[in-house]
């Protein structure tokens, strides 16, 4: 069965913040104090993956381990059905978060058919890399203040050496058309902007359809 997924991060005012925060802080909560999302989160953290071109290639317990992080790292289902409307009916990402984007250009935003972009970013980072990003696995919800507060960390997870952004990029495996924003480049881009301009920052990944 076929699927497109995407994940967003969209710059805000505060006051649009603390609208979006009922529905979209309580539904990211509740994926990330899942039980079953904390025991795979814990398992990447003690065991990270190897080089994804060798998945599939090992033992049973690797292609656990495997199946593991990749439904750690897709759309958790609260964030995934506010998002796409299954949740509320009178909400939708796209009307409700994208288009309250105050400025276009500044939003970051990777959509691929058949692939997580969350899932490709962490793996590039790295567990210790991820666990320094706010939020739960790309979903966040930061007012101004919290986008400042958080910069630093942002930078030392998405910050890379020439060496480091080389194994990084070996480890994402997602296809960019020729306009397409990495998602090793994206969110760090997107932090700088709106610490910038003092705004806050949405972060969500869902299915499209």
């Amino acid at each position: 069965m076929g699927f497109t997924s995407a994940w967003s991060i969209s710059s805000h005012e505060d006051p649009v913040i603390g609208e979006l925060a009922p529905r979209t802080a309580a539904a990211i909560e509740a994926d990330r104090t899942c039980p079953r999302a904390r025991r795979r989160w814990a398992a990447w953290q003690r065991a990270p993956l190897p080089d994804h071109r060798t998945w599939w290639a090992g033992t049973a317990a690797d292609d656990d381990a495997i199946r593991s992080f990749q439904n750690l790292t897709r759309p958790g289902r609260h964030v995934d059905d506010l998002c796409v409307g299954a949740a509320d009916p009178d909400f939708h990402v796209m009307e409700d978060i994208w288009d309250r984007q105050p400025d276009p250009a500044a939003m970051f935003v990777s959509v691929h058919r058949k692939e997580y972009p969350v899932s490709a970013l962490f793996h590039a980072l790295g567990p210790e890399r991820a666990a320094l990003l706010p939020g739960w696995c790309g979903n966040f919800l930061l007012t101004a203040a919290e986008v400042r507060r958080s910069l630093p960390q942002v930078e030392r997870a998405l910050g890379f050496g020439p060496g480091e952004r080389e194994r990084a990029e070996q480890q994402d495996w997602l296809d960019y058309g020729a306009r397409d924003e990495s998602v090793l480049d994206g969110p760090l881009r997107a932090w700088r902007a709106a610490a910038r301009a003092g705004l806050g920052l949405c972060g969500v990944a869902c299915h499209v359809y």
